[in-house]
């Protein structure tokens, strides 16, 4: 058995291997330009989720286990190499290069060098087809081996199937050929039996009949659906595995239906975690949650929150309006209040948020500290049980315990050249309207007054006040 790991949902699933089954590649074809997107960005680089298009597909063929990912590039082939490699291992992914975009089987050919002597299962995916499951991938290849089938088609009945080249089907019920819209009848028109775009093919049998594929229809181009009825008649067996959820197999080819996708992806991921992890949104129409979020039981969403990325958020929280957390890491039990914005950051348990505060550059919040309105941490730690109430900038800071940091006091990181940092201790009050010009420490339980600037090391148990900020007394 091979194990195969969901990419949408972390689920886990098995598909057979039988006696002899040849080695898995994946060939993903990514070259295209996508134009009915009317964008300067290639299409397979559109953002779905959060993530390109191509981050999806790779994910999933990453679940199965592959020998090897190939990738045709064209359009933009640096951009979507760099967006492949950041999920894929690049000992795993190998590219080829489609220098003219002549169609599906010419993509195809792009990898010939690498593939036509494979003795290999080998797994054609669509870069703009982001919705398809593992296991659905899995059946299809269980399939192709079942049936010791030089090809298998993935195919699927849609009630507008207009776009799509149709499955034409022979008299026994069997695979005949594939016509592509523009080529079809009428009457061919009519069938709601669509090719996905997705098959398996034994490697070497589909580079030998590559070779006779000719251009001649109405786009002049090399279609990769012609190559099953090659096969079919030099006597090859040409599968086909119907599917039944025809949302998996949707592409994308304007903005529309990226954004229908992505609503599509909304609701399953909320639904997700409301049935199975008792998280409590008060609208799910109007909360934006990322598919790799992951959130506790009784936590609590409001509307018009938005989480980003693979934020991890636990159990009892309450996350209230106007919030956006992306990549963010939130223990239990914290309130995050209206209008926070938390970017690679991280919240203790019983923490508390907000309103309006910005946590970033690998902010840290300890337990039980309080973090108020309109103040920023950026790349800073406030210890337990610490607050910084309001009105405040803490940048490059390590702050300890049960401090309290006055309103409107900055950490004054920058000397126009390089960022310093500020280091405060336990149980510290820190006036409002300090500065603090690091590099600086302040000791334990050092006061500062309003107002002060403090420019040098402040030892422990010291009352400083002043422009520049001197010791007046001892507090011991």
């Amino acid at each position: 058995m091979i194990r195969i790991i969901n990419a949408f949902c972390g689920n886990i699933y098995f598909m057979k291997i039988r006696d002899g089954q040849k080695k898995l590649d994946i060939l993903i074809l990514a070259a295209g330009l996508g134009t009915r997107m009317r964008s300067d960005v290639v299409k397979v680089l559109h953002d779905l989720d959060g993530r390109p298009l191509i981050d999806h597909v790779c994910r999933t063929a990453s679940a199965l286990g592959p020998r090897n990912v190939y990738v045709v590039v064209g359009h933009q082939g640096e951009s979507v190499k760099s967006a492949v490699l950041k999920v894929l291992e690049s000992d795993q992914v190998k590219f080829a290069v489609q220098t003219e975009q002549k169609g599906t089987g010419d993509a195809v050919n792009a990898a010939r060098e690498f593939l036509e002597n494979e003795d290999s299962t080998l797994l054609v995916l669509s870069g703009d087809v982001p919705m398809i499951k593992p296991e659905t991938l899995a059946a299809l290849i269980d399939t192709h081996s079942a049936g010791d089938a030089a090809c298998t088609i993935l195919s699927v009945n849609l009630s507008e199937p207009t776009g799509y080249g149709r499955m034409i089907r022979d008299d026994k019920d069997g695979f005949e050929k594939i016509v592509e819209q523009k080529d079809a009848t009428d009457a061919e028109r009519e069938i709601k039996e669509i090719n996905a775009g997705i098959y398996c093919f034994d490697s070497r049998k589909l580079f030998s009949a590559l070779s006779s594929v000719k251009n001649n229809n109405s786009q002049g181009e090399y279609y990769l659906t012609d190559v099953p009825l090659l096969l079919r008649e030099a006597g090859e067996a040409v599968s086909i595995y119907k599917h039944n959820e025809p949302s998996e197999i949707e592409g994308i080819n304007n903005r529309m239906q990226l954004a229908e996708l992505e609503r599509s992806i909304r609701r399953r991921t909320i639904a997700r975690l409301m049935l199975e992890q008792g998280v409590t949104f008060i609208d799910p129409q109007n909360a934006y949650i990322s598919e790799d979020a992951e959130i506790g039981r009784d936590t609590i969403i409001y509307p018009n929150v938005t989480i980003e990325g693979r934020t991890v958020i636990g159990e009892g929280c309450v996350i209230r309006s106007g919030t956006r957390l992306s990549n963010a890491v939130i223990g239990n039990n914290v309130e995050i209040r209206d209008n926070c914005l938390i970017v690679d950051s991280s919240v203790d348990d019983e923490a508390t948020i907000g309103p309006m505060a910005h946590l970033r550059g690998n902010a840290k919040v300890q337990k039980k500290a309080k973090i108020g309105n309109f103040v920023e941490l950026k790349k800073t730690t406030l210890g337990e049980g610490s607050k910084a109430s309001h009105l405040t900038y803490l940048g490059d800071a390590t702050i300890g315990k049960n401090t309290n940091i006055g309103a409107g006091v900055v950490t004054c990181n920058y000397d126009g050249k390089s960022k310093h940092e500020t280091q405060i201790g336990d149980d510290v009050r820190i006036g409002s309207d300090t500065m603090l010009v690091a590099p600086v420490k302040v000791g334990d339980r050092v006061v500062t007054g309003a107002g002060s600037v403090v420019t040098k090391d402040v030892e422990a148990d010291s009352l400083v006040v002043g422009i520049p900020a001197k010791k007046i007394k001892h507090l011991t």
